[in-house]
């Protein structure tokens, strides 16, 4: 099931800038978020990760396959506790998607990029 993606500009930001967020739950994937124009972004997971929970981050530049993206260290970016994190790839679309988890799993997840958002 995928859950809504909301945007969010940051009015203050020059050279434009968003927030993406999702809330989801065990087994959800959030609608992907398209910002190829942007090479910084970062992702913050927080919330309750509830036993076993797991979000992995994951990029696509055909918006059918998808792989787990990497912080700049080559670390997967796969949380079981709360972080921030910067993204290495740019990859044409971006989600989270929660890989394990229970009945009390509820996370939230967000990802700031400047550049220009498609949706």
């Amino acid at each position: 099931m995928a859950t809504t993606l909301t945007i969010t500009p940051i009015p203050s930001a020059p050279n434009r800038a968003w927030v993406a967020s999702w809330t989801l739950a065990n087994a959800e994937t959030g609608d992907a978020f398209q910002n190829p124009g942007s090479s910084d972004r970062s992702v913050q997971v927080s919330g309750t990760f509830g036993t076993g929970g797991t979000v992995v981050i994951e990029g696509s530049n055909n918006g059918s396959t998808y792989s787990t993206l990497t912080d700049p260290q080559g670390n997967a970016l796969s949380f079981t506790s709360a972080n921030i994190e910067a993204v290495q790839e740019l990859t044409r679309y971006i989600r989270p998607r929660v890989t394990a988890g229970d009945g009390t799993t509820s996370l939230t997840v967000s990802i700031c990029a400047s550049g220009n958002h498609i949706g």
